[in-house]
């Protein structure tokens, strides 16, 4: 196992790669194609490009060798479309979940009898490739992966290893038709009975299991890079652990307990572990959460039932649906196989929003007018957002849609700068309205300056006004307002599929990109200052500790804000050093969720050993970081976003 995980992660396996230079958009739209039969004819044409490689001592098999997907459309069908449709990021489906359950069970075969011409198509050329693959074993003498074949992907997994090499074609083939951020949805749940039965039947003991379950963990990492993203790492392949079922039992199991070791032992970014718990959750499950946490994995990303549930509920979700959540790419919440909701649609910037209203002129004469002000803003704010989304199109998906039953087409919109604009709201009352130090004129004009001629008064405003994190009421009692005035304006709106608008606390890459958007703001923060990820406290926050933070960021009702963003902490990797830091970590988790945290995610960094990543990269090619959502190697990332997590403040307990 260790050399085939030395083989990935040094990217041997690379040597592999072909790039297809064909402009099938060019071809197909001089053809005249429809939108399904380009996205079938392009699957059959990639899947009879790929190359069966088998790698020495693999299990599960299946390597992408195709680097690139070329587009179905060319530059100017895209804008043709943008020009009548609102167009989600690439167009194509993403951050949904098929139902893997079902099509392991009974097989392609079975979904082929009840799908359409194209998804016809489609399964064929997978079954094609996969003799080749089971040629391919019988030529080299790995016979044993051959009569895996010969059974799956045609027919339903009899066996754990069968189940896991059906979920592998079925993964490769939903990115190779062109969808991304293709998660793995409740693995521990619909997998489960296939491990039960081989321990059963002494097929497999706990060793072997787990070995098996190493090296199909370790298939997430071979292509991954291929994957569409923002920044490397950023692929989507998040699994989700725990939880209760449809009926309310709680599922962590033998197989959930397997999945925490074998990403612990693989030390490697895929898949990313989402952990679903709850206040009835043992102390044991955040232990061994924990233990990845030492490792610097940056997940398990942890998610709170009794929170979300409930949340998902009062937005119309049915209950058994709720209790089935998962995770999108990042935290969003969606729902395996019923699910078609687009939950990062769109984002709204607390502080741009502040900013907008600073600058109309207006004379504010109590701070109550300003924070109506605000809050009339943020409802404006969302109107505009929902009115710019209509006739939403995306590009059909033959194999994803025939693993799709849709009931809710939902919409999220992401909450970004929460901190910096209740700090800078609270910054203003206290300095403006309480302790008339200046007006609110002479501030506005100290911002636009960016604080230049007045440096005692942005270290005021920086270091000794109050701030989130802080478990000061009077910056997280505006934080509780902000959330709840952002949660209001989306109550009762419906979108043209007759979805709602949920909001959230989550930042994803909009804590850079929101930050450029406006000058320096009245917390303290200047021109170019990044706001801090998610739903955490600014950058140079002077926080207590760690659990003034957990008093801080769950203040809010977080039920409301149900489209997920947790709260992310980054402890030092020194404090793992002694016996007791991955008990105290787990004691950190479960109080954040006694109190009614709705997500947490937690980082163990070194800030001097990223600095000197930065500059000798090759040293540090296995170092982790959580950034956003996801979890990347720290050497891969662009260095603004590697700036971002060094200037994250570490905590010990």
């Amino acid at each position: 196992m260790e050399t085939l995980r030395e083989y990935i992660r040094n990217k041997r396996h690379h040597v592999y790669r072909q790039h297809v230079d064909a402009d099938l958009a060019s071809e197909y739209s001089a053809l005249g194609l429809s939108e399904k039969e380009r996205m079938t004819r392009r699957f059959e044409y990639l899947s009879s490009l790929e190359r069966p490689v088998i790698l020495d001592g693999e299990q599960i098999v299946f390597l992408r060798t195709v680097e690139n997907i070329p587009d179905c459309f060319t530059e100017e069908e895209w804008a043709e479309r943008r020009s009548g449709h609102f167009i989600h990021e690439l167009g194509y489906i993403s951050n949904v979940l098929p139902d893997y359950e079902t099509v392991i069970r009974d097989g392609l075969l079975a979904l082929r009898e009840r799908a359409d011409e194209y998804c016809r198509r489609v399964i064929d050329a997978v079954l094609r490739l996969s003799d080749r693959y089971a040629d391919e074993a019988r030529r080299i003498g790995r016979l044993d992966v051959a009569e895996i074949l010969s059974h799956v992907p045609r027919y339903g997994a009899r066996t754990f290893r069968e189940a896991l090499q059906l979920f592998r074609i079925v993964h490769f083939s939903l990115w190779l038709e062109g969808n991304y951020h293709v998660t793995c949805g409740r693995f521990d749940l619909y997998m489960y009975p296939y491990l039960r039965r081989d321990l059963d039947s002494g097929i497999l003991t706990e060793e072997s299991a787990l070995a098996l379950l190493e090296d199909f963990f370790l298939s997430f990492n071979k292509d991954s890079d291929t994957y569409v993203g923002v920044q490397q790492g950023d692929n989507g392949q998040s699994m989700v652990l725990g939880g209760v079922d449809r009926e309310g039992n709680e599922v962590f199991n033998l197989l959930s307990r397997l999945c925490l070791t074998a990403g612990r032992n693989n030390l490697m970014i895929d898949p990313k572990i989402n952990l679903r718990v709850s206040a009835k959750t043992p102390i044991e499950i955040f232990e061994l959460g924990s233990e990845l946490t030492k490792a610097g994995l940056g997940f398990p990303q942890y998610s709170n039932d009794d929170v979300v549930i409930d949340g998902l509920v009062r937005k119309g979700y049915a209950l058994e649906d709720a209790r089935d959540y998962a995770m999108a790419a990042c935290w969003e919440f969606i729902i395996p196989r019923y699910g078609f909701d687009i939950a990062n649609i769109g984002a709204l910037s607390f502080p741009r929003v502040l900013d907008r209203v600073l600058h109309t002129g207006a004379d504010f004469l109590t701070y109550d007018d300003l924070e109506a002000a605000v809050s009339a803003e943020i409802k404006a704010e969302c109107d505009r957002l929902c009115d710019e989304i209509h006739d939403v199109l995306f590009v059909p998906s033959p194999l994803m849609e025939s693993l799709l039953t849709v009931k809710y087409r939902n919409f999220g919109f992401h909450g970004t700068g929460l901190a910096v604009a209740a700090d800078s709201l609270a910054a203003i009352k206290t300095a403006v309205y309480d302790e008339k130090r200046l007006t609110l004129a002479e501030l506005v004009s100290a911002m636009d300056k960016n604080f230049d001629d007045t440096p005692e008064l942005l270290h005021t405003l920086r270091y000794d006004m109050p701030k989130m994190g802080q478990n000061d009421d009077r910056a997280d009692g505006v934080a509780t307002r902000l959330l709840a005035y952002f949660s209001s304006a989306l109550d009762g709106k419906t979108n043209e599929f007759g979805g709602c608008y949920r909001a959230g606390t989550g930042s994803a890459m909009f804590y850079l990109r929101h930050a450029a958007e406006i000058g320096a703001s009245p917390d303290g923060r200047r021109r170019g200052e990044p706001f801090g990820a998610n739903f955490s406290p600014s950058l140079f926050a002077r926080v207590k500790g760690p659990f003034s933070l957990i008093e801080s960021f769950t203040k809010p009702c977080l039920r409301d804000a149900v489209n997920g963003g947790p709260l992310t902490v980054e402890f030092s990797s020194s404090m793992f050093a002694g016996e007791d830091g991955v008990k105290k970590t787990a004691m950190f988790v479960r109080a954040f969720i006694l109190k009614g945290g709705h997500q947490l995610q937690l980082n163990a960094v070194n800030a001097d050993k990223m600095r000197e990543a930065q500059e000798h990269p090759e040293l540090h090619r296995g170092l982790i970081v959580r950034i956003w959502g996801w979890s990347a190697y720290f050497v891969e990332l662009d260095r603004e976003y590697q700036d971002h997590v060094i200037a994250r403040r570490e905590y010990v307990l």
